[in-house]
């Protein structure tokens, strides 16, 4: 459909316009220039004349053109695109600055600011601005204007929460500004947006987020499921109506905030429908961010699936469990080392029988919250033996804890993955594989590859090779950026088989991957 190096193929976005192609939602926008009003490709009003387009790859350049985003397809719902390469450093410092601005938990108390942004991306703030209009055709101001204003619109429209308090957890300031804001931007004011029948907040808050199909909504939850720990999490993955619920706390602005939520899958609409508790309703925009992470929801299949779907063919739907809780899916790593799946919930659960802290919900099977870093960080070698867990994965435990309480370790998407796994396996028992598996679900990494991974090596047919995690990482070249991807498919079984390949094929999964690498020219 488009890259960002080149201009969007207008005649292919009207297509996929005219047929409400949910694939492609997300990747652009339609301005219409007879309303001054800008939709998803899956809007469900009558498909303007094509005179009438301006097709746009952001939300903020449609709007920097002077657009306003439509009340009927709504698009702060759509997901975000993310896209990801190994090539051409401008395109990946650009993508990166906007992967900042997306991350409410990379600025703590601070405002985001260009000079900010550049110190953390270690470059000058002009160079930022130059290769980021270069890129997003908007400045990184505008394009975090266009993030807050969408965020306030989707709370105003699905929420009952007060215009003050949509404000401020939107990013801004003042109500002044934020009435301001909304009046240059949409010449509306906020309360026009308030929608009948917004749920009430004592009975919870409900959003609505997107996602692109494919989306194999079973293997997700099926995932989950295996993994359940009981009173901090449940999964109901029924056919057509599969629920996943669970508890959780999280830290922003100094204080700590815990609570519950529901996310339910409404595939005929490809959107997750989240109900969370009022005790979140100050971090919103935040749990939101969270669970669109857990769900994987912001992946965009196409460019995944052109690089996987040669050597994964069931695999396409698949996507990266990640985690609402960084710190707690670390924790749960630790314990799966060198054990089966069963093996490691067990070991969880008297975990949180003993140590979490217990929390009252609506749902009879979330009773308690995850132990707390604090009471990690200073429990007692007899405390965690007692729950059977070696002396060396107490060590490691203890590690993460203290470092997470400390605030020297930052574990979720925007925090800077390089050297974030060169801290983890600075700390006692972090090695290669486990500092590999929660970049991959923790810090939402595309191209992580825990190549010591033993089931990774059997799904692979190199386990018998003389050095297994060399032939998994060699395989793994061809699948670059996506590797993440490559280590879903094959754990779940969604590679091509030699049965299923021409009788002349290689033998193995590894082989076939190397063979294509060598055959693929260098870029240029």
């Amino acid at each position: 459909m488009k890259t960002d190096h080149a201009p969007l193929a207008d005649d292919a976005c009207y297509l996929a316009l005219k047929t409400r192609d949910a694939r492609f939602d997300g990747s652009f926008f339609t301005g219409v220039t007879s309303t001054g009003i800008y939709c998803r490709p899956v809007c469900s009003v009558k498909t303007p004349k094509r005179e009438n387009c301006r097709f746009f790859g952001h939300a903020a350049q449609a709007e920097n053109a002077g657009f306003r985003p439509c009340l009927r397809c709504r698009p702060e719902l759509a997901p975000h695109s993310v896209v990801w390469s190994i090539q051409d450093a401008s395109y990946i410092l650009a993508h990166q600055a906007a992967r900042l601005l997306d991350e409410p938990e990379v600025w703590g108390e601070a405002t985001p600011s260009v000079d900010l942004l550049a110190a953390k991306l270690g470059v000058s703030d002009r160079h930022v601005r130059r290769i980021f209009e270069a890129q997003f055709g908007v400045s990184p101001m505008q394009y975090l204007q266009t993030r807050r204003l969408l965020t306030a619109k989707q709370l105003l429209a699905d929420t009952a929460l007060p215009i003050t308090q949509v404000a401020l957890i939107s990013g801004y300031a003042s109500v002044r500004r934020f009435n301001a804001a909304f009046a240059e931007h949409y010449g509306l004011n906020p309360t026009q947006l308030r929608r009948q029948g917004a749920t009430p907040a004592s009975q919870g808050i409900t959003v609505k987020l997107g996602y692109r199909p494919p989306y194999d909504v079973a293997a997700m939850t099926g995932f989950f499921k295996k993994r359940q720990i009981n009173a901090i999490e449940f999964v109901a993955d029924d056919v057509g109506a599969a629920r996943m619920g669970r508890t959780f706390r999280l830290e922003s602005g100094g204080k700590v905030h815990a609570g519950w939520l529901l996310a339910s899958f409404d595939e005929t609409r490809t959107q997750v429908v989240l109900q969370v508790s009022d005790s979140l309703r100050e971090v919103l925009p935040l749990v939101i961010r969270r669970l669109r992470a857990m769900l994987d929801l912001d992946a965009d299949p196409q460019p995944i699936n052109q690089t996987l779907h040669s050597s994964f063919p069931g695999g396409d739907g698949l996507r990266v469990p990640g985690a609402m809780d960084g710190y707690e899916l670390a924790v749960r790593a630790v314990l799966g080392q060198q054990i089966t799946v069963a093996a490691a919930r067990t070991l969880a659960q008297r975990m949180v029988d003993q140590l979490g802290e217990a929390i009252e919900t609506p749902w009879p099977e979330l009773t308690r919250l995850f132990p707390a870093p604090a009471v990690l960080a200073q429990a007692s070698g007899d405390t965690l033996g007692q729950l059977g867990i070696v002396k060396q994965r107490q060590t490691a435990i203890v590690g993460i804890a203290q470092a997470v309480a400390s605030k020297r370790l930052q574990l979720h998407g925007g925090a800077d993955v390089n050297a974030t796994i060169a801290a983890l396996k600075e700390l006692p028992g972090i090695g290669d594989w486990t500092a590999q598996y929660i970049a991959m679900r923790a810090l939402r990494w595309p191209d992580a590859f825990p190549a010591g991974d033993v089931a990774l090596h059997k799904a692979l047919g190199v386990q018998g090779m003389k050095n297994p995690a060399k032939e998994a990482e060699l395989a793994s070249l061809a699948w670059k950026p996506w590797r993440s991807y490559a280590v879903i498919r094959a754990c779940s079984g969604a590679m091509q088989t030699p049965a299923d390949a021409a009788p002349d094929a290689p033998k193995t999964i590894a082989t076939r991957a190397r063979s294509t690498r060598a055959r693929t020219p260098k870029p240029s």
